[in-house]
């Protein structure tokens, strides 16, 4: 039987992080109830995203150019390179706006349960990004889960062959366990200034 345009509609929602069924219906159910001001807007909107933000070749950033902005803005100093796990991360580096290099996005972390490699990570991109440029230092800003570090690791690993490169982490301040999207601004400042070389 075929499924109903509603249930089809919280079924979406549903799949979206930290919404579940119940969410998804009160979500749905406000979104039709007044169409023309809740739900075309939002059509709108998405159509949009779907058609005109892309994702940059160099960073892993999202944007409406590739290069993204950030690439492309020639004040940014292009001897370092923070490596992020999400896109949502690079958004807390920026709003904060102590950081003035550039960026590579991985797309997560290592996770065996998710199903997660090296394959499905950008970390050949930022390893062809240090062969191709004259980078001197990689700031590893990685979440202190297991996941994170142990992609930490990894990355050092094989950035490990690069003798001219500084590879460095973030340091105090950020609490076990704890993602850098969810950091306040002086805790992730005082990380940030204090990172050190990974060994």
């Amino acid at each position: 039987m075929e499924q109903s345009p509603i249930d089809k509609l919280i079924n979406d929602i549903s799949k979206l992080p930290g919404l579940g069924r119940r969410s998804a219906q009160r979500i749905a159910l406000f979104l039709l109830k007044d169409k023309n001001k809740n739900l075309l807007p939002l059509i709108k909107s998405l159509d949009l995203a779907h058609n005109k933000i892309i994702e940059c070749s160099n960073c892993g950033n999202i944007d409406m150019q590739n290069p993204c902005n950030i690439c492309n803005n020639t004040k940014r100093d292009v001897n370092t390179i923070c490596v992020v796990e999400d896109v949502s991360d690079l958004w807390t580096f920026e709003k904060m706006g102590f950081y003035k290099g550039l960026y590579n996005v991985l797309g997560g972390s290592l996770s065996a349960l998710q199903g997660i490699g090296t394959d499905e990570l950008k970390i050949q991109k930022l390893i062809d990004r240090v062969e191709k440029t004259n980078v001197k230092e990689i700031i590893l800003a990685l979440s202190t889960t297991m996941e994170g570090q142990t992609t930490s690791f990894l990355i050092a690993d094989k950035l490990e062959k690069f003798k001219d490169l500084k590879v460095t982490r973030l340091a105090q301040g950020i609490p076990i366990g704890g993602e850098v999207h969810y950091l306040d601004e002086n805790t992730l400042n005082t990380a940030f200034q204090s990172r050190k070389s990974v060994s």
